[in-house]
């Protein structure tokens, strides 16, 4: 057993039988952790697990229903960060808080400026962050704007904050998620820099090899319970796995054994993004669904916009219908037969505060117009039929959309895509937030476009989903497709493809 689990030191931060809920859904349900002082504690398990809601407790971002925590021996009921952060603990969530018009070193100073005789001190601030950079390898301008700079360094930018603040304790959300190889091992080297120095680090990550190299104890949790608590030396990637998904897990099963004849209607060659997309090629026929399967991190929704030209690319090909295409914006991506439902429908998907009958007609109202006129009547006509094919009840066009259910409302972005009648159609999380009605209404009208000849390239943070629907699966791990299975492929070996244990790559 390691020395950290021998330790008598005080816990700084004890959680008992704490419980959490969302809409009635239990997130966490009776856990229990200690994190010892002066560790790097591991957060680990499958999407959905708990893991990130339970960081949020600890460092104030969300309140516990049920259960108590103790910070140094005291009981503490955090509501804000900013009440957490006055015992020390900070939080870097995979959403950061950032302000974008101010530069790096306002924001790493922001609330702790150094002050002279009354005023900022400018010259301290600019010593005092040269010293921070020194510290931590990290290559960030002072004065270049937050807002314009990219994910990977935006996430440098708030450590450098936590790590300014003397934070005793550090709450680290999927840090390396958006990093590069050698970011990572600069953000690997400071973290152990700090734990020398003792502070306690709690580390969300899915990434087992990161974990096990890094960190002294892991917590294993699996759908909002903890599976165990042990030190990082008695683990492997393996063991992580079966911990977190048990020891049998069955997918929801629909029939995904039908040949697959039709053409390829989508064909990606060397697409590439810096940090990002690392020469991915992959290809869908026509009536086929293809799963993308991955961890947080991995590519997915950046390979998914990038198709649909919502993002750059560096080089690559974009084929359909066998012909290759230009892609460089979503219209471009319209007028080649591509449809994109994207993952944050109320944000990129949808217009709310518009009527069902605009949202379904705007990316086609060529269709619904004549002379330059919108024709009323005609737009009403389509809504309703369209609306009425994806089960939206009642299909009202002059609704407003954000009267709409989350169901109703994915299945609301499903019709104006089925007004284009595209050749393929690209699902970033196609059942994100529904309930399980819609969510199984979803899955039949997925089947049913694909039997009316759609490629279908499907992405979704449930393997149990992807494994469900597809008739192939492909994994990326960090920006690359590192294995392809066909149609039922054992759970066990997708999982290990997708956390790139040894022996899993092809």
């Amino acid at each position: 057993m390691s020395a950290l689990v021998e330790s008598t030191a005080p816990a700084p931060v004890r959680l008992v039988s704490i419980g959490k809920r969302y809409a009635g859904t239990s997130a966490l349900d009776d856990v229990s952790v200690t994190i010892e002082v002066g560790t790097v504690h591991a957060l680990v398990g499958a999407n959905g697990a708990g893991k990130s809601t339970l960081g949020k407790i600890i460092g104030g971002v969300v309140r516990a229903d049920e259960g108590e925590m103790f910070v140094d021996g005291e009981e503490v009921r955090y509501s804000t960060p900013t009440e957490a952060r006055r015992d020390g603990i900070a939080t870097i969530a995979q959403e950061l808080s950032l302000v974008p018009e101010m530069s790096v070193m306002e924001n790493v100073f922001m609330g702790i400026e150094p002050h002279r005789r009354g005023f900022v001190s400018w010259r301290q601030m600019r010593r005092r962050y040269a010293e921070l950079i020194d510290r931590s390898g990290f290559d960030l301008k002072a004065d270049v704007k937050v807002g314009s700079l990219r994910a990977a360094d935006q996430q440098k930018a708030e450590i450098l904050r936590a790590v300014n603040t003397d934070a005793r304790v550090i709450v680290l959300d999927e840090p390396t998620s958006s990093l590069t190889a050698v970011e990572t091992e600069q953000l690997h080297t400071l973290i152990r820099g700090l734990r020398a120095n003792g502070t306690t680090i709690v580390y969300v990550s899915h990434f087992l090899d990161e974990v096990l190299d890094l960190c002294d104890t892991v917590t294993v949790m699996r759908n909002g319970h903890v599976v165990r608590t042990a030190a990082a030396e008695a683990e492997t990637e393996a063991t992580l796995v079966a911990g977190m998904f048990g020891a049998a897990v069955s997918a929801e099963k629909l029939d995904t054994s039908a040949p697959v004849h039709g053409d390829v209607m989508l064909e990606v060659a060397g697409l590439s993004r810096a940090d990002v997309l690392n020469n991915i090629a992959l290809n869908v026929r026509a009536g086929e669904i293809v799963g993308i399967a991955g961890l947080v991190g991995s590519g997915r929704s950046e390979l998914a916009r990038a198709i649909a030209g919502a993002d750059p690319i560096d080089s690559g090909t974009i084929s359909v219908a066998g012909e290759e295409r230009r892609i460089k914006s979503p219209a471009d991506a319209i007028d080649a037969g591509i449809a994109f439902l994207t993952e944050e429908r109320k944000k990129d998907g949808l217009f709310l505060e518009l009527s069902l009958a605009a949202n379904t007609t705007f990316a086609n109202l060529g269709e619904v117009s004549a002379n330059n006129m919108l024709r009323r009547g005609v737009e009403r006509e389509r809504t309703r039929a369209l609306l009425g094919q994806v089960g939206v009840d009642p299909p009202a066009p002059h609704a407003r959309a954000k009267s709409l259910s989350g169901g109703n409302q994915q299945k609301l972005v499903f019709a104006r895509w089925l007004f284009c009648a595209p050749r393929v159609l690209i699902l970033d999380e196609p059942t994100r937030g529904v309930d399980v009605g819609s969510r199984a209404a979803i899955h039949l009208l997925i089947q049913r476009l694909a039997a009316d000849g759609a490629a279908i390239l499907m992405i979704s943070s449930e393997i149990e989903e992807v494994l469900g629907l597809a008739h192939r699966t492909i994994v990326m791990r960090r920006g690359a497709v590192v294995r392809e299975f066909p149609a039922d492929p054992p759970l066990n070996d997708v999982m290990e493809a997708a956390f790139g244990l040894p022996g899993s790559q092809q």
